[in-house]
């Protein structure tokens, strides 16, 4: 299992439109990925109820997880992206 932490870039956080982003990339990806805020539970990358379940806002730390071939690719991808400004036009 390939697992990586990171900081939200988004400073708003990760409501509707940064999310549906992250979602997209996580349902291409072909392997199962999670995303957690901080301690808590890992829900599923790929569902945009779960992911903007977490209230994650600008700053926060999430864990990105993902097993499968491919998995450190796809993390690191997944990463940088949450990692950057999603609201940035």
């Amino acid at each position: 299992m390939a697992e990586t932490t990171v900081t939200v870039g988004t400073t708003s956080g990760l409501h509707a439109r940064p999310a549906g982003v992250i979602v997209a990339a996580a349902g291409k990806a072909g392997v199962p990925i999670t995303i957690a805020l901080g301690d808590g539970k890992p829900v599923n990358a790929a569902s945009i109820l779960s992911v903007i379940s977490l209230g994650v806002k600008g700053g926060d730390s999430v864990t990105v997880a993902a097993d499968g071939p491919g998995a450190d690719e796809i993390v690191k991808s997944l990463g940088d992206l949450i990692a950057s400004d999603l609201d940035a036009a």
